[in-house]
């Protein structure tokens, strides 16, 4: 597993590999490369986000 699997994004910095991440709320989504990390979809507000190593 690479070492980015396990390392947090904050919202608005940009996404380092395509595939999906998970915020702090829990909540799941899809983002591609260079992308830029949103908000909290439940909340609206700034977040962490994880990559999801869960299967789909």
């Amino acid at each position: 597993m690479d070492n980015n699997e396990y390392r947090e994004y904050r919202t608005g910095q940009g996404v380092p590999v395509s595939g999906s991440y998970i915020c702090q709320s829990g909540k799941r989504t899809k983002l591609r490369k260079d992308d830029t990390f949103p908000a909290c979809p439940d909340s609206g507000n700034e977040t962490f986000w994880k990559h999801d190593t869960l299967p789909s």
